[in-house]
């Protein structure tokens, strides 16, 4: 079987199983009291299933099944990874379904992320290298090795989590990211690695299908978590993309920052929400509407991806540097007009 036909047949069972678990992931969901109502400082204005993620996990899971079998080429360091990946989900799991359930504290989320993080790097999945704009690659040794790739995955773990405040950004988010990670993989002819990042692009359009405005179902914590797990593990798995998930993400994290930044300065706890903080938040209180905002979002997304995979040496920094300018002067303009006005821009739906 060709490599093509082989990417094809996984991104299409990914694709597939996605619209049959994702809504059956819904309706149990609804059984087992797992929805989403809603509460201040969030766009969200009916009561929705928050069960959608555990549909998408399974979904990859089947396809990444096929893709092992499927694509040839993979070495036993990127098989041993690759197990890695799949053992973290067994802390992923349990941990998003009790914060499902529950809604656990930032602390007890916290330490679940970071132990679905450390388990990968028993199988050896860490940063080995790391490449600058201005230059070649530099190998790390592993005391900077090691915390790096925690943060790495801790932090893009909450960006999936905080973006997750829209009908349809999250996921729409990781599929452009992931079908980002598949080009820059098959550029590479790391042809293993490209199924999986496509196993990953088809249960997430699978799931963008039921979850664009207006929402049928929310990925829950299952769904956030499980997405920046993945993306943060699949930019690692074959090395050489960290960079470039770290552009096509770039608009979240730098959102994400800011509001960490917000809620300093205000003298609140960065982990607690219940704010307009966001930047999904402060376009809604000027009057965009979901849809605008969401494909505004994707846009950024994809030309900073696309910047990522074109784009060499410092002039991926400007583009970088551009759009942190851009989205600070925004937020500045916000909030000096807010208290100009004395007043604090209503969440639209």
């Amino acid at each position: 079987m060709t490599a093509p036909l082989a990417l094809a047949m996984i991104f299409g069972t990914a694709l597939l199983i996605g619209l049959i678990l994702v809504p059956a992931s819904r309706c149990i969901g609804e059984i087992l009291g797992l929805i989403d109502r809603p509460r201040p400082g969030e766009m969200q204005t009916v009561t929705v299933p928050r069960t959608g993620g555990y549909g998408v996990i399974a979904a990859f899971l089947a396809a990444s099944v096929l893709s092992v079998t499927l694509v040839p080429g993979a070495d036993s360091t990127e098989r041993m990874r690759f197990l890695g990946l799949i053992a973290g989900l067994f802390v992923v799991l349990p941990i998003a379904y009790l914060d499902d359930r529950l809604r656990l504290g930032w602390r007890a989320q916290l330490a679940g992320q970071v132990s679905a993080a450390l388990l990968p790097m028993a199988f050896g999945l860490w940063m080995f290298d790391i490449s600058l704009p201005w230059g070649p690659a530099y190998a790390l040794p592993l005391g900077l090795a090691l915390p790096l790739t925690l943060f790495w995955v801790v932090g893009t773990i909450n960006t999936m989590n905080w973006i997750d405040n829209t009908d349809g950004l999250a996921g729409g988010v990781a599929l452009i990211a992931a079908l980002i990670l598949f080009v820059r993989a098959y550029g590479l002819d790391q042809i293993s690695v490209a199924g999986l990042t496509l196993a990953l692009a088809g249960a997430a359009a699978a799931f963008l299908i039921f979850n664009f405005h207006p929402a049928r179902v929310f990925m829950g914590t299952s769904g956030s978590m499980f997405f920046g797990y993945a993306l943060a593990l699949l930019a690692i798995i074959g090395g050489a993309k960290v960079a470039t998930a770290l552009m096509v993400l770039g608009l979240p994290i730098l959102d994400t920052a800011l509001v960490i930044v917000h809620r300093l300065v205000a003298g609140r706890s960065p982990f607690v929400g219940g704010d307009s903080a966001h930047l999904p938040h402060r376009l809604a209180g000027q009057g965009w509407s979901v849809r605008r905002i969401v494909l505004t979002i994707y846009v950024g997304c994809l030309l900073l991806g696309l910047g990522g995979l074109t784009l060499s040496g410092l002039f991926k920094v400007v583009l970088f540097a551009a759009v942190l300018g851009g989205l600070g002067v925004f937020i500045a303009g916000q909030l000096l007009r807010s208290r100009r006005d004395g007043t604090i821009s209503p969440i639209q739906r």
